[in-house]
């Protein structure tokens, strides 16, 4: 990944301190697993900002690459990787997404 693309996704990462770097928006999920993660965030009421990898090749290749994870949904919590929609659905199951949320939101 080029350097102009890595410091883009620093950016959108630094951005918010949760970010979803998914296909379509929050509004318009384009996919089946955006869309967990979209009601996943909405039902914890935590605010998010959202990244369409559709917009941008560079962005959607260079997100896994610079994660080391394949799959898109990519989550974000303040500048570390959470994990995909099968994970952030484990942890919302067990309950252990939104006490990390809040922990991490609260510092």
């Amino acid at each position: 990944m080029d350097k102009l693309t890595k410091d883009k996704i620093q950016k959108l990462i630094d951005s918010n301190p949760v970010m979803v770097f998914m296909k379509g928006t929050k509004l318009m999920p384009q996919c089946g697993f955006s869309n967990n993660v979209v009601q996943i965030l909405n039902s914890l009421g935590v605010e998010f900002g959202t990244f369409d990898v559709l917009s941008d090749f560079a962005i959607r290749e260079g997100i896994k690459e610079y994660s080391d994870w394949p799959t898109i949904p990519q989550v974000y919590l303040k500048g570390e990787f959470l994990g995909g929609s099968d994970i952030l659905i484990e942890m919302y199951n067990s309950g252990s997404l939104k006490e990390k949320i809040e922990i991490e939101l609260a510092s």
